[in-house]
């Protein structure tokens, strides 16, 4: 017989602390932990994306933190086949892996599988993209909240990545973006256990202010700058990032640049839990739970 194995998945608003409860549960199972945090993958956004310190790296073993560069082309479906690749591989040796991260389409792919999507006429995209750049971002969202309102209060709207695919999809064939998502299951050669982190909303938000100002203390604005020529990518097109950009160009001061930052962060943390708060096989924990608390939940499959 087989012996099972078991991927247990922590997910959860931003700063409120998948890092440290990831590198316990490694440590608990003397395992290795896979980020599934789509920003954490680029190496040269460090401070910006709140990746785990050098003490933290060191004390579990971590895939997919900063093993790419902004220039290069990184989707959710390349980060699908090598984050299932790599689990493969460390299946071989741990009966358990971690993997921690709050990009809900990216963790969704590791364990459901990504959706099927018709090809789309390339003079939709490059139509989208001209409008994004003359009109902005309101023009696109109001378009989407028009064609698919179910996709637009769930989807992350100040990622024009994201929009401009949606919309595509609503253009090209006259359907709902959304009409296509969860149309086949996969079947996966691990056992999924999902732990979500959360607080009260205003512990989130001040939490998300304090990792805001440190942020800034620690050199964000500098690392920006060193980011500012390369502004269009699409890596870049993330909070915290394309703020400063606006007070480099002289829209906005730099007060009101962190400002946007905090809120911005805040509307974030937000979509995130309306993602995660759908899937109900997810075992929700207040951040302050003693981990012996997780770890006797996690151990009611593992164990069985």
């Amino acid at each position: 017989m087989t012996k099972r194995k078991f991927l247990i998945t922590v997910v959860g608003p931003t700063a409120i602390g998948k890092t440290a409860l990831a590198i316990k549960l490694a440590q608990a199972y003397h395992t290795e932990i896979i980020s599934s945090d789509s920003r954490q993958f680029f190496k040269e956004m460090e401070i910006g994306t709140a990746v785990p310190s050098k003490e933290e790296l060191t004390a579990a073993m971590h895939h997919f933190i900063q093993h790419k560069s902004i220039i290069e082309n990184y989707s959710v479906g390349d980060f699908e086949k090598e984050a299932l690749s790599t689990l493969n591989t460390l299946f071989k040796k741990h009966d358990v892996i971690i993997m921690a991260g709050g990009s809900g389409l990216y963790v969704k792919a590791i364990l459901e599988g990504l959706d099927d999507f018709p090809d789309v006429d390339e003079a939709i995209r490059i139509r989208l993209n001209e409008e994004l750049n003359t009109n902005g971002m309101y023009s696109l969202q109001q378009q989407l909240k028009t064609l698919d309102p179910v996709y637009f209060e769930n989807a992350d709207i100040e990622n024009p990545h994201r929009i401009i695919r949606a919309l595509e999809i609503c253009i090209s064939t006259g359907k709902p973006f959304s009409s296509f998502l969860k149309q086949k299951s996969v079947k996966r050669n691990f056992i999924p256990i999902q732990i979500g982190l959360t607080a009260d909303r205003q512990i989130i938000y001040d939490r998300i202010n304090l990792r805001v100002d440190l942020m800034m203390q620690n050199g964000l604005l500098e690392e920006a700058q060193k980011l500012y020529s390369h502004k269009e990518l699409n890596a870049l097109q993330t909070v915290g990032y394309k703020e400063l950009f606006n007070h480099f160009d002289g829209d906005w001061t730099l007060d009101f640049a962190v400002s946007e930052i905090k809120k911005n962060t805040r509307r974030f943390a937000k979509r995130q839990l309306t993602w995660f708060r759908k899937d109900q096989s997810i075992k929700w924990f207040d951040f302050k739970t003693q981990f012996t608390e997780i770890e006797a939940f996690c151990n009611t499959f593992i164990n069985v």
